[in-house]
């Protein structure tokens, strides 16, 4: 059974910075592809970033310059570093996985960002 914990949410500054994580189990973790996605209140959740099986990054557009993703395949974690944090960041952050054709999602962690 795939199961995805998020962690490391919270509340902070305009500016600050702040990282989740995922811890992964039930798949191979080091041949899967991992993403974080958001979901802001009233918004559809979007892609924030993307890391493949190789390493391979890639982010929205919203967040290039300022987050992180990154992997490790010993620890069967994904993380998100988060810089220069500003208000419109603030959203429910959930980490995603897919076997053949399914998706996987945690439960979320919750990020927000005072101005």
């Amino acid at each position: 059974q795939v199961q995805l914990v998020e962690s490391g949410g919270g509340l902070v500054q305009s500016g600050g910075s702040l990282r989740v994580s995922c811890v992964a189990s039930g798949i191979i973790f080091r041949l899967h592809a991992m993403g974080w996605y958001r979901q802001a209140p009233g918004k559809q959740r979007e892609l924030v970033a993307v890391i493949t099986s190789g390493g391979s990054t890639n982010y929205a557009d919203s967040v290039k310059g300022r987050f992180t993703i990154s992997r490790d395949n010993a620890k069967n974690t994904v993380y998100l570093q988060m810089n220069s944090l500003k208000p419109e960041d603030t959203a429910v952050y959930y980490c995603n996985t897919r076997r053949g054709l399914a998706d996987y999602w945690g439960q979320g962690t919750q990020v927000t960002v005072s101005s």
